[in-house]
């Protein structure tokens, strides 16, 4: 360890020594190790960056291939992940076993939005981007029951049961608490993406054992895995005038689905519509704006404020020509995100009447980007919603 100490030591210094010397229009040469210094032979193999500003590019076009350039203000930010790139490098040549690089730079990623201390932050694997799109389509295999989780409380609660699936069939129950996957496995927001992709979800025909909290007493349960298929939409006339729509989450075609309803129950002489969001934890902002737009003009489903207090009215519009009838909306206290988003700008600007308790409250909406080339991902909170009126209004689920 001594002399790894000495030999970099003796890089920072020769880097030191050439930031130092480089003036506007000089090329400046750092040397970074691929692995760990073991002596003077590395230093020869070790790859050169070079910095420089626009006018010494043409100088290193006959550089060996192993020299990039990059621009001094891209070279100082990548200096803040060498320890990072250290710890790394180490873990390459002494760990007592081979490690594994990706799940290392994986965790790493995971960590940096974990560092944000938001909730609502956070890094998708390859393997759970892909889940994540599926999920979204409404198309998996497992039990049949979308958990909602609370960042505050720990706890992961039943908040949909879907029909015809294992779960309903097992006894599995809206409010019950996912407590335990197999014998010693115990769940909480923190760990329900891993539990759901390593031991809940699977191949059909298997099993997971799994334990609920119902009322306090302990319900162990071995489910079948199946393929499941999630309706986001149920309609129904209650009486000759008045209709009522169901809307479960906002994924897949949601939207479609609740214009085709909506446009059922009209035909079907319709005067009055009853949409029911209790239970809902969210999802695409923009299947919101457009099942609001069916009833909206012209105008906004909401607006951001950025972190700079900066507000932007653009983002969600409605238009012109949207049905004029009587709405009541139902709302309870896991109705989060996008369901608070549709409920408010229904209240603001149609003069729905919101029936139920207070919702969940979140407040903030998240952006997700695809990441690197392996098929990552995550997402981020980039500000806070307001209703279109100016009210500020979460659960995390997972269907498992």
């Amino acid at each position: 360890m001594k002399k790894k100490k000495r030999f970099l030591a003796l890089a920072l210094v020769m880097a030191g020594v050439l930031l130092g010397g480089c003036t506007a229009g000089n090329l400046m040469q750092v040397t970074f190790w691929l692995t760990g210094p073991q002596g003077a032979e590395q230093v020869q193999a070790a790859r050169t960056v070079v910095i420089s500003d626009a006018s010494a590019v043409a100088a290193t076009a006959a550089s060996t291939e192993d020299m990039v350039t990059i621009p001094r203000k891209e070279y100082e930010r990548l200096l803040q992940f060498s320890e990072a790139m250290e710890i790394l490098n180490v873990a390459n040549q002494y760990f007592y076993q081979e490690p594994d690089q990706q799940k290392m730079l994986d965790t790493a990623n995971r960590g940096l939005l974990a560092g944000l201390g938001d909730p609502y932050s956070f890094y998708y694997s390859p393997e759970e981007f892909a889940e994540m799109k599926a999920e979204d389509e409404g198309r998996y295999e497992g039990i049949g029951v979308l958990i909602s989780s609370n960042a505050k409380t720990q706890i992961c609660k039943v908040s949909r049961v879907f029909k015809n699936t294992p779960a309903e069939e097992a006894g599995v129950q809206r409010g019950d608490i996912l407590y335990k996957v197999g014998e010693d496995y115990y769940i909480t927001a923190d760990n329900l993406n891993e539990a759901v992709r390593k031991y809940i979800r699977g191949e059909p025909g298997t099993t997971v054992t799994l334990t609920f909290l119902r009322d306090g007493e302990e319900m162990v349960l071995t489910i079948p895995r199946r393929a499941i298929e999630v309706n986001q939409i149920e309609a129904t006339m209650l009486d000759k005038r008045i209709g009522y729509i169901a809307l479960y989450q906002f994924a897949g075609q949601c939207q479609k689905e609740f214009e085709t309803a909506l446009n059922s129950l009209l035909v079907q002489g319709m005067k009055g519509l009853i949409i029911d969001v209790r239970n809902n934890p969210g999802g695409w902002v923009m299947q919101a704006r457009d099942i609001a737009d069916l009833f909206l003009d012209k105008g906004e489903l909401c607006y951001l404020v950025y972190r700079n207090g900066l507000e932007s009215h653009s983002e969600y519009p409605t238009y012109d020509g949207g049905v004029k009838i009587p709405l009541v909306v139902l709302i309870n206290e896991d109705s989060a995100s996008s369901s608070e988003i549709l409920s408010g700008a229904l209240r603001d600007r149609a003069g729905a009447t919101l029936v139920g308790v207070t919702s969940f409250g979140k407040g903030i909406i998240q952006a997700v980007w695809d990441v690197g080339n392996r098929g990552a991902g995550f997402q981020m909170t980039i500000a806070q919603y307001m209703t279109p009126s100016g009210y500020a209004s979460s659960t995390h689920s997972r269907q498992i």
